[in-house]
């Protein structure tokens, strides 16, 4: 169906060097280094990159969801967090915690937090990284 692309270049040691990563569309191109990874240095991230794109992903998800239950969300927002931990002699993402707020006219907050897990379970990112335990905190607002 559809193929997106991504590319990162990398130049120097690991802990010295330095890289950029750019996005097929043009919509980001930036840098990233050593210490953007797992310090406090400027630029950007893998896990950060992979936050951004499953928040994306499970909100589409999540209007899609509800449209299919007949209620049109005014707004969705979707943070998430994207836990990287040293396990064994390298590095795991394994824990992603998505926090949402949904404002629906016309739903109660159990229907919402059920069509939310609807969501998450069908999410092509959440698919993607089953491997990682991913929480979902859903709040509906007003």
């Amino acid at each position: 169906m559809t193929t997106r692309r991504a590319q990162a270049e990398w130049k120097g040691g690991l802990r010295d060097g330095e890289g950029e990563i750019a996005l097929e569309s043009g919509a980001f191109r930036g840098p990233y280094s050593f210490k953007s990874r797992f310090e406090s240095g400027g630029g950007t991230n893998p896990e950060e990159l992979v936050g951004a794109a499953h928040a994306g992903c499970f909100t589409m998800a999540l209007t899609a969801a509800l449209q299919q239950a007949g209620r049109t969300p005014v707004r969705i927002r979707t943070e998430a967090a994207v836990r990287l931990d040293k396990v064994g002699d390298g590095f795991t993402i394994t824990r992603i915690d998505l926090r949402t707020e949904g404002q629906v006219p016309g739903i109660d907050s159990a229907t919402f937090q059920a069509i939310a897990e609807k969501a998450k379970a069908v999410c092509p990112l959440s698919k993607a990284l089953t491997g990682t335990q991913i929480h979902l905190e859903a709040k509906l607002t007003t």
